[in-house]
């Protein structure tokens, strides 16, 4: 299965300030690698407006990918272009909270979730893997120079 997700239905969601922070998508986007690489599920995400560096597909891995409709075109209308191509209805999982893309999902036989109902098992996902993730980082150990200007410093006080 794969997710494909209405991008910006869900920044709108997970951050109501989103269209002040530029860097909104990359926020969203590095959870969702997380999510991707612990869930190891495919995803479709697409946004509305200009891709960066004029690149309509942007994979960021074999298995996660960002899409942005050409010009003249919506996400919507590129999600529904997505929906209709597949004939393994049971394919995506479409994720978003737009009522009309739902419905297309429907007619089309995929099943789909609202954006807070993602957002709720995408949270519980990210925290039940935060303590294997910091089991997971390495550790520096600290260098010989580190060591003198700590022991100077604690010799001063």
């Amino acid at each position: 299965m794969a997710y494909l997700i209405d991008g910006n239905n869900l920044m709108g969601q997970a951050d109501p300030y989103f269209k002040f922070d530029p860097l909104s998508r990359n926020k969203i986007i590095a959870r969702l690698l997380l999510f991707q690489k612990i869930t190891r599920s495919r995803i479709f995400l697409v946004f509305d407006g200009r891709p960066p560096l004029d690149e309509h597909e942007i994979k960021l891995n074999p298995k996660f990918t960002v899409l942005f409709p050409e010009p003249g075109q919506t996400a919507d209308s590129l999600i529904e272009e997505l929906l209709s191509e597949k004939k393994d209805r049971r394919y995506f999982l479409l994720v978003s909270s737009d009522r009309s893309l739902r419905e297309i999902a429907r007619v089309h036989g995929t099943r789909s979730i609202s954006t807070p109902e993602f957002l709720k098992q995408l949270k519980q996902v990210l925290k039940e893997h935060r303590q294997e993730r910091e089991l997971e980082k390495e550790t520096e150990q600290p260098t010989p120079l580190e060591i003198s200007l700590w022991s100077d410093l604690f010799r001063k006080k």
